[in-house]
């Protein structure tokens, strides 16, 4: 059955480990968008971090961010948005206290104070590396709780890894766990983690299960491709599930397809394979 929509990664998979678009994957993209498939790029980014990447590809590109907690279509129309309980995002940040220099708030606002945070801190290297790329999108507010006058999209934690399985852990078996979902994104070479705290039964896989209803695509006509631990759900869901050679060992263990790392295209080779050219659906 021909591929009718393309579910891609950014971090990790899209992009190169030095954050930069591969020239092969922008012609594969455009490439299957002039055939008629469409392309959704669904990531842990919130949009305004993730549309300078749709931009860059330079055809018409459907956004589901926050992993899955809104769907943009390619004419920036909001199709779909969840939102976390005020209460909820105020638990979570009382209860996950001892990490709160690397929590964040994040909102679904036009441009300033979309991303919350109670510090800055410059010497933090690998959060303010981070957070510097979207300085016109922040807003420190402290005690950072006080920031919760509307429903935000998702609270958020980054850290060590340790850190955030710490958090994970705490929350999973909290009595607060019925009323979240958790996704984990892991870099272990940089000893880098992030935590995104969800409404329940949000994710990447449930975002693009609907869009894809609304649509009328099969499951069997979208090819998804991920690297991350927040990419399970989405792979899951797809008639074709591919995994990045640079994808964290717990996804290789679905036996999923496999494509090149990040650094040597391995989306433009995954779109060549299953998408240009008609390929049977992963059993």
């Amino acid at each position: 059955m021909p591929v009718r929509l393309i579910a891609l990664d950014i971090d990790g998979t899209l992009l190169d480990s030095r954050w930069k678009l591969p020239g092969a994957n922008r012609e594969a993209i455009q490439e299957a968008t002039r055939r008629g498939i469409e392309v959704a790029l669904v990531t842990g980014r919130r949009y305004d971090f993730a549309r300078p990447v749709a931009q860059d590809l330079g055809c018409p590109i459907t956004m589901i961010v926050n992993n899955g907690g809104l769907i943009r279509s390619n004419d920036g129309q909001t199709r779909m948005k969840r939102l976390l309980s005020i209460e909820v995002a105020r638990t979570v940040l009382e209860l996950a206290r001892p990490w709160r220099d690397g929590a964040a708030v994040i909102f679904d606002r036009p441009r300033e104070n979309q991303l919350i945070l109670e510090r800055l801190d410059r010497n933090d290297s690998i959060r303010y590396a981070y957070y510097s790329r979207n300085l016109d999108f922040i807003g420190i507010v402290s005690p950072i709780e006080t920031c919760l006058s509307e429903a935000p999209l998702q609270v958020m934690f980054s850290g060590t890894v340790a850190e955030m399985d710490a958090i994970e852990q705490l929350l999973t078996n909290s009595d607060l766990a019925p009323e979240l979902k958790l996704a984990s994104t892991k870099y272990a070479s940089k000893d880098f983690a992030m935590l995104d705290v969800l409404p329940p039964g949000c994710t990447k896989g449930a975002a693009l299960a609907e869009w894809a209803a609304l649509q009328g695509f099969q499951r069997e006509e979208i090819l998804a491709v991920g690297d991350n631990h927040n990419d399970l759900e989405m792979l899951e869901f797809a008639g074709i599930p591919v995994v990045m050679q640079n994808s964290v060992p717990e996804l290789k263990s679905y036996g999923w397809h496999e494509t090149h790392s990040n650094d040597d295209s391995g989306v433009a080779a995954a779109i060549e394979r299953f998408a240009l050219s008609e390929a049977a659906s992963c059993a």
